[in-house]
C-alpha cells in the first residue's frame, strides 16, 4: 500500500502546525533558565503531533462543508485522496502518540494538549456553525500553545504564563476577524457563522481595534511591573510597542475603510506581529538583561 505523504501533511496542515508549535518554543524559552535538548526535540514532536491531529479532527468533522468551499475542497477528505477510516486512524494515533511525548514533559504539558484538542475540536468547531462565538472559544485552543511552552520549562502555572496567554488570547481577534472579512462569502457558502455581528461591520472592526490595544498593552506589563520569570528591558518595550501599535493601526484602518483589502493588511501585520515579539522577548532574555 503507498502512503501519500502530501495527502497527510495537507490534513495535519504541517506549516499550521509549525507555527503552533514555534510558539511553544518561543514559551518553553522564556520559562527555563537553560533550555534542555530533550525537552525541546520532545516539545516540538508533541507539539505537532497534537496540533496534527486536532487540525485532522477539524477536517474530519467539516468534510461535507468543506467540499462547498473553493479554498478547501482540495483538501485529501472532500477530494477524495484519503478515506474516512484513513484519516480517523491515522489523527488518533498521532494524538496519542503527541499527548505521550508531552507527558514525558510533565503531566501538565499533557493534560494543556488534551484541553486544546478537545476545546478546538468538539466546541469550536462545531460552533462555528452556530455563532460567531466560536472567535472567542477558539481564542483559547489558539493561545495555549505558549502556555504549553512555559508549562513544559517550568511545570507550573504562574502571573507570567498567564501574561503571555492573555497577549496571544487577545492577538487572536483581529487575526480572525480580518480572516472572516476576507473569506466571508466562502464562510457563507458553507454554512459557517464566523463573522462577529453576523455581517461585516463597526461591531467586528471595533472589537479588532480594541483587542488589538488591550494586546498592547499587556505585552508590556513586565516592563512596569515586577514579575517572576518574566521581565523587559527598556529597548524591548519600545520595540514590542512599536509593533503593537503598528497592527493596532491597521486594525484602525480597517474599522474606517471597512474593505477587503484593509482587512488583508490587518491580516499581514498580524502573521508579523506575533512572532516577531515573541522574537523580541527571547532575544531580550537571553542577550540583553
Amino acid at each position: 500500500m503507498q502512503i501519500d505523504f502530501k495527502c497527510y501533511s495537507q490534513l495535519i496542515k504541517f506549516r499550521l502546525s509549525a507555527t503552533v508549535v514555534f510558539s511553544a518554543l518561543i514559551g518553553y524559552l522564556l520559562g527555563t533558565a537553560s533550555p534542555d535538548f530533550s525537552e525541546i526535540i520532545l516539545l516540538i514532536l508533541g507539539g505537532i503531533l497534537v496540533t496534527g491531529s486536532a487540525n485532522a479532527l477539524n477536517q474530519i468533522l467539516e468534510r461535507n462543508y468543506d467540499k462547498l468551499m473553493k479554498r478547501t475542497a482540495i483538501r485529501p477528505l472532500p477530494a477524495g485522496n484519503l478515506t474516512l477510516s484513513q484519516a480517523l486512524i491515522f489523527s488518533f494515533i498521532i494524538g496519542i502518540i503527541g499527548l505521550y511525548f508531552l507527558l514525558l514533559i510533565n503531566l501538565q504539558c499533557s493534560f494543556f494538549g488534551l484541553l486544546s484538542i478537545l476545546l478546538y475540536v468538539f466546541v469550536y468547531t462545531p460552533l462555528k456553525r452556530v455563532s460567531a462565538i466560536s472567535v472567542f472559544i477558539g481564542a483559547f485552543p489558539g493561545a495555549i500553545p505558549v502556555l504549553l511552552g512555559w508549562v513544559a520549562a517550568t511545570n507550573d502555572f504562574g502571573l507570567a504564563a498567564g501574561i503571555l496567554f492573555a497577549i496571544q488570547f487577545c492577538w487572536q481577534f483581529p487575526h480572525f476577524i480580518a480572516i472572516s472579512w476576507v473569506l466571508d462569502e466562502e464562510y457563507k457558502k458553507a454554512g459557517f457563522k464566523m463573522m462577529i455581528g453576523k455581517e461585516k461591520g463597526k461591531l467586528a472592526t471595533t472589537i479588532a481595534v480594541l483587542a488589538a490595544f488591550v494586546m498592547t498593552i499587556v505585552s508590556v506589563v513586565p516592563f512596569f511591573t515586577i514579575i517572576e520569570g518574566l521581565s523587559l528591558s527598556l529597548v524591548a518595550c519600545i520595540l514590542i510597542v512599536i509593533l503593537g501599535l503598528f497592527f493596532t493601526y491597521r486594525s484602525v484602518q480597517l474599522f474606517h475603510q471597512q474593505s477587503d483589502s484593509a482587512a488583508k493588511k490587518v491580516l499581514l501585520s498580524s502573521y508579523m506581529y506575533l512572532p516577531l515579539m515573541q522574537l523580541i522577548y527571547v532575544l531580550d532574555k537571553y542577550f540583553m538583561q
